[in-house]
């Protein structure tokens, strides 16, 4: 097993759009108070509601950022990680809240996903509970304020010193109304624009919500943008692809030759699934589903890449507890990510795996 990092206090994320009420969530109970409350409001009305605490409450917050052991921290594709820890694409789409998270004990965050041009996502209701399952299904469809914008909110993080000091991913797609054909200049945009910000970019050719992505995941395809975004990394940022769970073993085998071809930094394993056999028919919805349904798959793919190559992997998909998180540790992944275990169980979460980590550093 590779080394990693710690993150033990934290303040919780949830609700009220004060930054004061933040620290306060640490004394109380996130299963048994806090989440049957959260769990009564639409999911993306809450979702706005903390992002618009942690916005408001990040920076002043800062102090409260955990004190990370140093028997945890690792370098992966040369960037340094105070822990293995990281918030996945999905949560904090435009960068709103990046010095929060450092605060919630998370060793990195990843921004996302970003496109060319802003949009608005697909329709509303477009995110659904499955707490039977402890699952998540969306259909945001990539919505984001667009390149320009985020990477002028960047620059102003930048200029009033309020930069995170964990490191941050950038994970772009593709823009809805870009026809396939042209994506790679779509992807470009994107990348160039926000170059400077990034410690690591990721490539998302893998959502289930934007019409016609996932082809981008065919070997030709794929080739070509990644050969397009590598000529213009004149910064030589480490460059990730994103992956569907739902590729068969031949496309994941082609992915780890074009890896290796291009010198990417690494691959992430996985998004969301569109295979939603493992819910009830009055359960399934249009749409990405995430949580536990997708662990066993999401581990898979992770131990079948490790087995093939030295490549790092970091590791999202179905991470609910500190011993789902040890699986993906052992199955190979460098790193790991929390998005639907981090709504179910709360910044509690990135403390216990730490903790698991370390005890087993002991």
């Amino acid at each position: 097993m590779r080394k990693r990092m710690s993150g033990l206090h934290s303040a919780h994320c949830r609700a009220a759009p004060s930054p004061a009420i933040i620290p306060a969530m640490e004394f109380l109970p996130y299963r048994k108070i806090l989440r049957p409350l959260l769990f009564a409001i639409d999911p993306e009305t809450v979702h706005h509601l903390a992002m618009g605490a942690l916005r408001l409450g990040g920076r002043a917050l800062r102090p409260l950022a955990p004190t990370n052991d140093p028997r945890l921290a690792r370098t992966v594709f040369g960037v340094n990680f105070p822990n293995p820890v990281g918030l996945a694409a999905g949560f904090d789409k435009n960068a709103d809240a990046l010095p929060a998270w450092e605060t919630l004990g998370f060793g990195f965050v990843e921004a996302g996903t970003i496109t060319a041009r802003a949009q608005p996502g697909n329709p509303r209701p477009r995110i659904f509970r499955v707490p039977e399952y402890q699952g998540l299904i969306n259909r945001l469809g990539f919505n984001n304020d667009g390149a320009d914008a985020i990477a002028a909110h960047l620059e102003k993080l930048k200029e009033r010193d309020a930069w995170p000091r964990i490191p941050v991913g950038i994970n772009i797609g593709k823009s809805k109304v870009t026809p396939l054909e042209e994506a790679n200049a779509d992807y470009l945009l994107s990348f160039q624009r926000l170059q400077h910000f990034g410690d690591y970019f990721v490539l998302n050719v893998s959502s289930p919500n934007t019409p016609g992505l996932r082809a981008l995941q065919d070997r030709a395809a794929l080739d070509s943008l990644i050969r397009d975004i590598q000529s213009r990394n004149t910064l030589g940022r480490p460059v990730l692809v994103k992956i569907a769970p739902d590729l068969e073993w031949d496309a994941i085998e082609e992915i780890i030759g074009l890896a290796h071809e291009h010198r990417l930094a690494g691959l992430i394993a996985t998004n969301t699934t569109i295979d939603q056999g493992a819910l009830p028919a009055q359960l399934r919805r249009q749409g990405g589903l995430s949580g536990a349904p997708v662990r066993a798959r999401s581990t898979e793919i992770v131990r079948f890449i490790t087995a093939r190559s030295e490549i790092p992997v970091i590791a999202v998909g179905g991470i609910m507890t500190a011993d789902d998180a040890l699986e993906k540790f052992d199955a190979g992944a460098a790193l790991v990510q929390l998005y639907t275990g981090f709504i179910y169980e709360g910044p509690r979460l990135v403390r216990e795996i730490n903790r698991a980590l370390l005890a087993r550093a002991i």
